[in-house]
């Protein structure tokens, strides 16, 4: 069996193995990077963020044409079709793993395909899909497996009507109707979709509310926006029973009640991708998540094996995980590593509209007794939204009544994930650059969203008097 040594060995080549990978070759290591997959780019590119963001906005297109009455009076009567708006997801893949595949080339990182198992805490077999096998040694490891969605023993997965985040992308039709379990960040963002193509969408809460994690302000707005557009909510709820049928799946709930929609989408919860790695063999534990536990390093209980990305549980971000894996790596190399590159990490959820937000929530600054204020800015107010339209939304700054300091930031409406990295970029400069009076005396150019952060700068600052 043939063997090979590196410094640095990293399992997956998701965001986090990326950063990872990158940040050890540029600080001059030879790496290797494990991927069970024949293309390069972890479920990120080929069953996450990168399909499902390309389907959303095919579904934006189609449906900002459909209700124009300029394109309806040329004869665009309908929406596409499911397949047709999935579709357009295709070349973008194909494009992010051509440029991915091009990083590790440019970077002399070798690609070793198949499944990654620890024989020993610095050795780690790969086996390919034809049974051979190789092994590599290394002096140090980053594990960044990611994670696939939970799935419950009774439930039939493999029933053509019940579907995943992983499967949910294969739908050979749009369907009238669906009932969508869980309303995480996923089951928020795909009842948006849906809705969108004007399917009827049941939206199944296991929890009080939605995103609780959020700004309750958000989240107000998120429940109001979703039920306007027809979506219906059920908070507290949990399963008792999946039935599927010929015509539909039927979701029995723990209540007494029954829904019956033409497909069910499992959107309750992820597990880690730590199975079959011989974990038990150097003793790093697994929770019942699947999840690997880390320090604040990411490291895990063998030193010089590190975890990032989802394999590790929250936040469960692509962003997140690839500065994640950049930390891991400079850190085992270097020994240390500025902990400004993993905290206030912005949050992007790319529901219809979209939310972000970064730092402090009110409730969160209230149980810490923060003397904070409020600044507001409607999108209904801004000229940039009402000429394209997307009036919905807000932008809302919390900021410390007493030094103006920025404490938190929050959008919810078009555009929201770009919007958040102006506050972002203030709210990271030291001492007094960090306050709110950078957006007053800021010239923004006009008409944009980006004034958005003037206005609600100002509109806080009116209230101190």
């Amino acid at each position: 069996m043939s063997e090979s040594s590196y410094d640095v060995v990293v399992i997956g080549t998701g965001p986090g193995g990326e950063g990872a990978a990158m940040q050890a070759s540029k600080l001059g290591k030879r790496v290797a990077v494990i991927e069970r997959h024949k293309l390069i780019g972890g479920g990120c590119t080929h069953w996450g963020t990168i399909p499902s963001k390309a389907l959303r906005f095919a579904i934006f297109q189609a449906t900002t044409l459909f209700h124009s009455k300029m394109f309806r009076e040329h004869g665009i009567k309908s929406i596409p079709e499911f397949p047709e708006l999935r579709r357009s997801a295709g070349a973008v893949i194909e494009r992010q793993v051509d440029m991915r595949s091009s990083f590790y080339e440019r970077n002399d990182v070798d690609i070793y395909e198949g499944h990654g198992r620890f024989l020993d805490p610095h050795t780690i077999e790969v086996e390919d899909q034809f049974g051979g096998k190789r092994r590599l040694k290394a002096d140090a490891v980053v594990i960044a497996t990611g994670s696939r969605p939970y799935r419950p023993a009774d439930i039939d997965f493999n029933h053509p009507l019940v579907h995943d985040s992983d499967t949910i992308l294969g739908l050979d039709r749009t369907p009238r109707s669906i009932t969508i379990y869980g309303a995480g960040v996923i089951g928020c963002e795909y009842a948006s979709m849906f809705r969108n193509i004007e399917c009827k969408v049941n939206l199944v809460n296991t929890r009080d509310k939605l995103l609780s994690f959020l700004d309750d302000e958000i989240i107000d707005a998120l429940s109001y926006h979703l039920r306007e557009r027809g979506v219906l909510i059920r908070h507290n709820e949990n399963y008792s029973k999946v039935e599927p049928t010929n015509d539909g799946v039927i979701l029995h709930l723990e209540s007494g009640k029954q829904i019956k929609t033409d497909i069910l989408f499992w959107a309750a919860g992820r597990s880690g991708n730590a199975q079959n790695m011989g974990l038990e063999q150097i003793e790093i534990a697994v929770n019942k998540r699947g999840q690997i536990e880390v320090n604040e390093h990411f490291q895990t209980s063998v030193p010089h094996v590190y975890a990032v990305g989802d394999v590790i549980g929250p936040p469960s971000l692509a962003s997140a995980a690839y500065v994640q894996g950049r930390y891991a790596a400079h850190h085992l190399i270097e020994g240390d590593c500025s902990r400004a590159m993993v905290t206030e990490i912005p949050s992007g959820i790319y529901t219809s509209p979209e939310i972000s937000c970064l730092g402090k929530t009110e409730k969160e600054l209230t149980a810490e007794n923060v003397p904070y204020e409020v600044g507001h800015s409607m999108f209904k107010s801004l000229a940039r939204a009402q000429i394209t339209g997307q009036t919905t939304g807000m932008l809302k700054i919390l900021f410390h009544r007493d030094t103006l300091q920025l404490l938190g930031i929050h959008c919810f409406g078009a555009n929201a994930s770009e919007i958040i990295h102006i506050g972002q970029a203030i709210m990271s400069q030291p001492g007094e650059q960090n306050t709110l009076m950078y957006f007053v005396n800021s010239t923004f150019n006009y008409p944009t969203m980006a004034e958005a952060y003037r206005v609600a700068a100002l509109n806080g600052l009116n209230r101190l008097f």
